[in-house]
């Protein structure tokens, strides 16, 4: 078990690495403005006209890092620096979203793939650590059986959020590419600002492969308790 913990500790590390460093590149691209002086909601919107998706409303959301796409409204939702700034940072997360916008118009798999998952992870990820604990108190003063029923049924509710955590990697990494590639092929950035929404949206994709990473290691932790309470 000590591996484990060690293990934890250096990811929650790395974890924090990643987060530092990505806000301090978010805020070093925030101050460089963009040479066509457009904003993230006006780079949001010509993303979308370029790629003919007209159903799809970009608005304005309160709060830092709230940056999404709803596929069930059809709107991309930018926080309100990134909606009214002008810079290589807002310039990526606007091209970012508007990625899965295109994802969600070309059906792409791995996007439809996680929208199924949604409903499914949001109820496991709430019960799931419960169900678990549970387990290990009714292993230890019920019954033993009942106990490894509920905790294997923790396990698997907890592996539900594991692949969703690994499903979303090749969503991200995906409307990053698209993003990157329509900000290039359409002129909308110089070189130096395209170099710097590269760099930023790198940065943001890793914090989705640390998440996913914990959440293999901690799903492999559970499994090794319930193998050796089996």
């Amino acid at each position: 078990m000590m591996g484990y913990y060690i293990l934890i500790g250096a990811i929650m590390l790395i974890s924090w690495y990643v987060s530092s460093t990505l806000k301090k590149k978010f805020k070093k691209y925030s101050k460089q403005n963009l040479q066509n002086g457009m904003s993230g909601a006006e780079i949001a919107k010509q993303m979308l006209a370029d790629n003919g998706i007209y159903d799809v409303k970009v608005i304005s959301t309160p709060g830092q890092l709230t940056d999404h796409y709803d596929p069930r409204k059809k709107t991309v939702n930018l926080s309100e620096a990134v909606y009214n700034q002008r810079n290589a940072a807002a310039a990526a997360v606007a091209a970012h979203e508007v990625g899965h916008a295109v994802q969600h118009a070309k059906a792409y798999s791995w996007l439809e793939m996680r929208s199924q998952l949604v409903p499914i992870v949001q109820v496991a990820a709430n019960y799931s650590q419960w169900v678990i604990f549970g387990g290990l108190i009714l292993y230890g003063m019920v019954s033993a059986g009942v106990g490894q029923m509920v905790l294997l049924a923790g396990i698997i509710m907890f592996g539900l959020g594991t692949l969703f955590s690994f499903v979303t990697l090749p969503v991200e990494y995906d409307a990053s590419n698209r993003a990157l590639a329509w900000l290039k092929n359409h002129n909308m950035v110089t070189p130096n600002e395209y170099k710097d929404s590269e760099d930023a949206l790198k940065w943001a994709a890793r914090t989705y492969v640390v998440a996913a990473v914990g959440s293999l290691a901690t799903l492999m932790y559970f499994i090794m308790i319930y193998l050796g309470r089996d």
